[in-house]
């Protein structure tokens, strides 16, 4: 019961920092110039343009109704925990606004420091296990019609469309611009705080001298590897194969490690987006 408790006022402090952080990049930085940050906080920015309807009671809004169909879908652990975060932004968003500075500067800046904002409160949520609701509920919605559709390209295509009618109720095209530049800048602050930690290659080396590879990988770059016996399709030949995972500045120590015993290594190298385990992330 107390660990239950503890996770919880975990998850409301997490919430309210990520909150807090996303509020302050909408509120200071892309409503106050007409930056649309997409989704259903971007409509909740547009009818506050026009009607001067809060920011955060619209966003609420717009998600009840997404929340009762998400239950009957997918469950009530996420919706509870989705629910729970969004109600706690939607707060801030109409408190903090109070108090908050308006920063008109220059379009440019304020798309990426609001985008960076943005990216970085959602990241803070969704490190426990929630999300801010809206566009991503949307889109697990009508991937369960449509399975075969990425709920990448969706969420962006409804993104998407929120950024054109901003820019149309905003009267300037510029507008849209400034607001694919946030978004580019919000995803790729997601990407480093939930994965970037841990990113690195995946590394596969094809070779005769593989035991020797393997020694300099282990003894001087001091990672682990594993053998894996593969056949050639066309000549049949049996052969070991090393597979190794490793952080990006690594990469040109194993390459060096191949080629110093096997010119002709066939090497592949792949983007590994998250790694779990001894000498990465726990």
């Amino acid at each position: 019961m107390k660990t239950r408790i503890k996770e919880f006022l975990k998850d409301i402090i997490y919430y309210i920092v990520g909150g807090s952080i996303y509020t302050v990049a909408v509120t200071t930085f892309l409503s106050a110039n007409e930056i649309s940050p997409g989704g259903v906080t971007g409509i909740a920015t547009v009818l506050n343009f026009l009607l001067n309807t809060p920011i955060g009671g619209v966003v609420f809004l717009i998600n009840v109704p997404l929340f009762i169909i998400a239950v009957f879908k997918f469950g009530k652990g996420f919706i509870i925990k989705t629910a729970i975060a969004t109600a706690i932004t939607s707060i801030l968003l109409d408190l903090l606004v109070i108090v908050l500075p308006i920063m008109k500067i220059d379009l440019i800046l304020a798309s990426i420091f609001g985008g960076t904002l943005m990216g970085l409160g959602v990241s803070i949520i969704m490190l426990r296990g929630s999300s801010t609701g809206g566009v991503e509920i949307v889109a697990k919605l009508v991937s369960l019609k449509y399975p075969y559709v990425s709920m990448g390209r969706l969420m962006l295509l409804l993104d998407f469309s929120v950024v054109v009618v901003s820019a149309l109720v905003y009267k300037n095209a510029q507008s849209a611009l400034y607001s694919t530049v946030a978004l580019y800048s919000c995803s790729k602050i997601m990407d480093l705080v939930l994965y970037g930690a841990d990113k690195g290659k995946v590394i596969y080396i094809i070779s005769d001298k593989a035991q020797y590879i393997v020694c300099d990988i282990l003894n001087k770059i001091g990672r682990g590897a594993t053998f894996l016996d593969v056949r050639g399709a066309y000549t049949g030949d049996k052969r070991q194969m090393i597979m190794c995972t490793v952080r990006r500045n690594e990469v040109h120590n194993v390459y060096a490690a191949a080629r110093q015993h096997d010119k002709s290594a066939f090497i592949v190298v792949c983007e590994a987006g998250e790694i779990l385990g001894e000498g990465f992330k726990k």
